[in-house]
Formats: structure tokens, C-alpha cells, sequence
């Protein structure tokens, strides 16, 4: 009996030095991931938003009120986008990828991180915008989105991106409702300029420079076209000219005789529609069929600076003005982008705003940089409301575009509104000259 007891107490002994063996190598099993894992594939076009890498075995302490993007090590720094890349505005888009592309080219990495690009079509409408940002929200790697093309879809996407923490940063964006300080929302930037520089650019060069003295407008209805059309009113009338017809016409209208022909009953000196390509060309062709309008100035802004609209307008397009940034480059820094685009995608850019991406990209990797913490191991977090107070902070960055220093509401460019002819096809800068 005795012999039994003292078996049995063996037994239990064994069994605890069993347990503890292995309850101390389950402890020490826990390691961050090794600096050696192999980064995920760099992206130019977009896998799917959900694909997210791996996230650091044990995260550090964040205190961010937003919360904080975690990217192991070696996973990649993932940048969004939220551009339109289909349908008649898909230049404005791709022109625009292409240079946030050249911006990741160019930096190779941020902290140590390979950087990865995904993105999601905002089509050129709210709810392309609407779409592309719930999806891209729903990613928590992303540091930042660059997008979007067209302020009708930037005003969803804005209010969306926001609430969930994310920085929207827009190459083209320039509805001046977007950085208004009672709409604007806390997580949107822009690198391109606020339409009330545009549109008072070509409010004076009708009235000032070519003797315009009666002005007509066209709008689709998208912010962009309505507020850039509404501050040229403005300031030609403030100038001394009148505005004899404000009309609109709906996106993917195709007859545009009806407004135009309600337009040249009274044969205004100028006829000033920033609208987008399709019903752009639509309306270039049809007013040279209108009568009443033979002497008429034509007009448009940047939202048409592409050949695509120079095909659909056709011989029409010969002679007309179009307003956008300037896209004469005498930077080191330009005169490479120009190189790198030609030598990466065999073509010169395609419309007017693939500069600003570039900038808006290097403006976030900036930003990220300045606030992200790295830990022994190499993973790196990156506080969200710490990343977004660096990017307003941005302050004499020089970019293609010129220096970059944004204010409270998310206004960082450095506006340089010129006025194109159309010539030969091409669009020719003529003022200032």
C-alpha cells in the first residue's frame, strides 16, 4: 500500500514538470514577425482593399485619439486612391494614378517599408465617391488616400474618409465648398487650387483681355462646374460686364441645342462652361450650329483638358479657351517628372492634375515619416489624428506644382491659373504671357 502512494505521488510530480514544460514554451513562442519576411508585391493597378498584410504580433500602446495604422515588419506601407479610371473622365483619373505612381518610384520606401498602391474607381458622381471611399475606409492599413478626381465625388468621400480616421488628400478637386470652413471635413486636403482662383482668372482675361462685355454660362450641376461658374459670374459682373444667361444641362445629356439656343438669343461676347469631356464636346460641336452665337467666345476650364476631349469636340475645339494650372514645369524637379513619365508610360501626361498627385503623395510618405513610431523589431505605428496635424502643417514643401503650405482648411496649393488656347489640337498657354 505503501509502494502505491509513493507511485502515485511520482505520477503527479511528472505530470506538473510536464505541464510547466509546456506552458513556458507557449510564452516564449510570441515573437514579432523577423525583418526578413518577404514584402507583399508592390501594386500599380488595385487589388482589392480588404487584402491586408499581416499586423504586428504585439501592438505598442496608442494613445491617438483616432487610433493608430500598424504595418509590421517588413509589410509595406499601403497608400490609397480614389480616382476615376472608366468612362468618358478616365484620363482625369489615370493621369492622375500615373502620378502618384512616379511619386512611389521615386521614394522606393518609407521608414525601411516597400510602399504598396491600391485604390478603388470614384467614377466622376457622388455615389462612384460614396462607393470607392466606404471601401477604402473599411481597409485600417491604408495611411492615406490620394483622391479624388472630380468634387462631386469628393464631397462624399471627404465626409466618409473623415469619420473613419483616414486623410483624403485630392489632386483635382477644386469646388471651393471643399475647403469652405463650414463644410469642410476634418481629414481633407487638397494640392490643387480653389476655384475662386480660377474662376476670377477667367473673369478677367473675357473682360480684361479679350473685350468681353455680355458672358453666358453652362453648368452640369456638379459642385465643381456650379461654384467655378457662379465666381466667374461674380467677378466679370464686379468688373463691369454682364451676365445675360446662367443655364444647366444634366450629366450625359447629348443635345445641347436647347440651352444653346436659349443662350444665343443674346449673342453674349463669351459663352464660359467648365464642365467635363463628353458633354464638354457636346456643347463645343453644337454652338457652331446655333445661330446667333457665330461670334460667340467659347470657353472651358480644366475639367477639359484632355484629348479626349479634343477628339470628341473635333475641329469645333479650334481656337477656344481653357483655364487650369499651369503645367509649365522649369523645376529640376519637373522637368524629371516629365522624363520619368514619358520613360515609364511612353506618352507625355494625359490632362492637367498628375503633378498634384505627385506632390500630394510625397505630402503624405512627409507626413507619415515626421509621426510614425518604430519599435525594436521594425514594425511602425503611425498615429491617425497625429498624421493628419502633420499634414496640415505642411509648410514650404517644394513640390512640381510650387511651394505647398496648407492652411487650417486643407488648402495647400500654390495656385497658377493660366489660360490655353486650343491650337493646332494642342492646348497652347496664352496668358499671362
Amino acid at each position: 500500500m505503501k509502494n502505491i502512494k509513493w507511485i502515485t505521488f511520482a505520477l503527479v510530480v511528472m505530470l506538473a514538470l510536464v505541464l510547466a514544460a509546456c506552458g513556458g514554451a507557449k510564452e516564449e513562442a510570441t515573437p514579432a514577425p523577423a525583418a526578413t519576411e518577404a514584402p507583399a508585391a508592390a501594386a500599380t493597378e488595385a487589388p482589392a482593399a480588404t487584402e491586408a498584410p499581416s499586423q504586428p504580433a504585439e501592438e505598442m500602446a496608442c494613445d491617438d485619439p483616432l487610433g493608430c495604422i500598424s504595418v509590421a515588419a517588413g509589410d509595406p506601407i499601403r497608400i490609397g486612391y480614389a480616382l476615376v479610371v472608366s468612362g468618358p473622365n478616365e484620363t482625369l483619373g489615370v493621369d492622375s494614378r500615373r502620378g502618384i505612381e512616379i511619386a512611389i518610384d521615386d521614394k522606393g520606401e518609407v521608414l525601411g517599408h516597400p510602399i504598396e498602391l491600391v485604390g478603388e474607381d470614384a467614377l466622376c458622381s457622388a455615389e462612384g465617391g460614396q462607393a470607392a471611399a466606404t471601401k477604402l475606409a473599411s481597409d485600417p492599413t491604408l495611411i492615406g488616400v490620394i483622391g479624388t478626381n472630380c468634387s462631386s465625388a469628393g464631397e462624399p468621400a471627404s465626409a466618409i474618409l473623415s469619420d473613419a480616421g483616414t486623410v483624403l488628400v485630392s489632386p483635382s478637386n477644386t469646388a471651393p465648398s471643399l475647403t469652405d470652413p463650414e463644410t469642410h471635413q476634418a481629414g481633407y486636403l487638397r494640392t490643387a487650387h480653389n476655384d475662386k482662383v480660377q474662376g476670377k482668372a477667367v473673369a478677367e482675361y473675357a473682360y480684361n483681355e479679350l473685350g468681353a462685355r455680355t458672358a453666358a454660362t453652362i453648368h452640369d450641376g456638379s459642385p465643381y462646374a456650379e461654384q467655378l461658374q457662379q465666381v466667374f459670374a461674380d467677378v466679370f459682373t464686379e468688373l463691369g460686364g454682364e451676365i445675360v444667361a446662367q443655364e444647366a444641362v444634366n450629366a450625359g445629356d447629348t443635345d445641347m441645342r436647347p440651352v444653346l439656343t436659349s443662350i444665343a438669343v443674346h449673342k453674349p461676347d463669351f459663352l464660359y462652361y467648365p464642365i467635363f469631356i463628353a458633354e464638354g464636346g457636346f456643347i463645343t460641336a453644337q454652338a457652331k450650329e446655333v445661330s446667333g452665337l457665330e461670334d460667340t467666345i467659347l470657353a472651358g476650364s480644366d475639367g477639359m483638358i484632355s484629348p479626349d476631349f479634343v477628339a470628341a469636340a473635333g475641329d469645333a475645339a479650334e481656337g477656344m479657351y481653357i483655364s487650369g494650372p499651369n503645367l509649365a514645369f522649369e523645376s529640376e524637379l519637373g522637368k524629371h517628372f516629365l522624363e520619368a513619365h514619358q520613360a515609364k508610360y511612353g506618352e507625355d501626361p494625359l490632362s492637367a492634375f498628375h503633378a498634384h498627385a505627385y506632390d500630394g503623395a510625397n505630402m503624405l510618405f512627409a507626413a507619415v515619416e515626421k509621426v510614425a513610431v518604430q519599435d525594436a523589431d521594425g514594425n511602425i505605428y503611425i498615429g491617425r489624428q497625429a498624421l493628419r496635424d502633420a499634414l496640415f502643417a505642411t509648410a514650404g514643401m517644394e513640390g512640381i506644382t510650387g511651394t505647398i503650405t496648407c492652411d487650417e482648411y486643407g488648402d495647400c496649393a500654390d495656385p497658377q491659373i493660366v489660360i490655353n488656347q486650343i491650337q493646332n489640337g494642342e492646348y497652347v498657354p496664352v496668358w499671362p504671357k
